[in-house]
């Protein structure tokens, strides 16, 4: 039986008795080690037949094995700790579990916490108590009524979607990126995980292709109502990030043209970026990296003639050897009331395509 509400003292002392008069025992979850003496010396108070013992992760572990021992042993009724018994703490005679503050545990921690009381044949209770005078936020009032709610067998995977719904997933294809994705980027992440499945699947491993990082101020995306699936706008990210060549990139424009229709402008952009890392690649450049005002290119190994030609159309850039990175300034926008540091996505693509070509591919 799950149980939620304000913090009652009669009701905590209710609750105790009721389990002590069954010859049960009890958790009581308080997890603030500075006052969980105060709050063990406050049940004493309230239930002086009880036998309270106080358990936290500070303690010396020979204590705090002692204490855990001398509860298992039933020398104790009440066991006040931290959240340290969530962790595999199996002992049958205790059926009932309070939790102070509950407002300010996650939702899988709850569970978690749950499932320590009713591990035996005798009837299981859980309180989660939160703090009357301070109103709960929208997160923890639907993670105390999620718990409330999914007390059944096999309730878990219902908690878990909640919890999943609650903190969110993140958007794999999206700004909203997390976890490994977001640490190393869409396109590597796909070249990783290919060749991990080419390893396992063949036996062999994958010739490692040059990695060509492109971070420009640009919209270059596949809009969900282009593509609705996500299956499919994954399967056009990763045949982008595969292309190797101009042609492949131009059979994956053309696919998409086939089956969806006319190139909408973030898709446009998203093949323009996809052609700008195929003569990258060639040039052996592998970041370029724009700022609000500068744009970063490395490695970069230029000639005597080649960074005269530089500083000649180029002026003020700057060249530093140690890192092998040119920093060139973007242009500013020609137009009257228009911010001087912005630059339509199409120009900051064809800016970096003209500077290579001048720098690298011009004679």
């Amino acid at each position: 039986l799950t149980s939620v509400g304000p913090y009652d003292e009669k009701y905590i002392a209710a609750a105790i008795h009721r389990e002590l008069l069954r010859d049960g025992q009890v958790y009581f979850v308080h997890n603030r080690v500075q006052s969980i003496h105060r709050v063990a010396s406050k049940l004493s108070e309230l239930v002086p037949d009880a036998r309270i013992a106080v358990a936290h992760g500070q303690m010396n572990e020979h204590e705090l094995e002692q204490v855990i021992v001398d509860f298992w042993e039933h020398n104790f009724d009440v066991l006040v700790s931290t959240t340290i018994i969530e962790s595999g703490l199996d002992i049958p005679n205790a059926n009932t579990l309070i939790v102070d503050r509950a407002e300010t545990f996650g939702l899988a921690q709850l569970h978690q916490l749950r499932g320590r009381v009713g591990r035996s044949r005798e009837r299981g209770y859980a309180y989660f108590l939160y703090q009357p005078e301070k109103p709960l936020s929208e997160t923890a009032f639907d993670r105390l009524s999620t718990i409330a709610a999914h007390t059944d067998l096999g309730a878990g995977m219902a908690v878990a979607m909640k919890d999943l719904e609650i903190r969110g997933a993140g958007n794999l294809l999206g700004g909203e990126q997390s976890g490994h994705i977001a640490e190393v980027g869409f396109d590597l992440y796909v070249r990783l995980v290919n060749e991990a499945i080419a390893e396992v699947r063949d036996g062999t491993k994958q010739t490692e292709q040059p990695v060509v990082k492109v971070e420009l101020p640009v919209e270059a995306f596949i809009p969900h109502d282009y593509v609705p699936q996500e299956r499919l706008r994954l399967e056009a990210y990763t045949n982008l990030a595969d292309a190797q060549t101009n042609d492949q990139v131009d059979a994956v424009a053309g696919e998409l043209v086939d089956r969806y229709g006319l190139l909408p402008v973030p898709v446009s952009q998203l093949l323009e970026i996809a052609r700008l890392r195929v003569l990258l690649r060639e040039v052996g450049i592998h970041d370029v990296v724009a700022t609000e005002i500068n744009l970063k290119i490395s490695p970069v190994e230029l000639s005597e003639s080649k960074q005269l030609r530089l500083n000649r159309l180029y002026p003020g850039s700057r060249i530093m050897p140690a890192t092998r990175t040119i920093v060139i300034p973007l242009p500013r926008q020609k137009a009257i009331g228009a911010n001087p540091r912005e630059h339509s996505d199409f120009d900051v693509i064809a800016f970096v395509r003209k500077l290579v070509t001048d720098l690298f591919i011009a004679s």
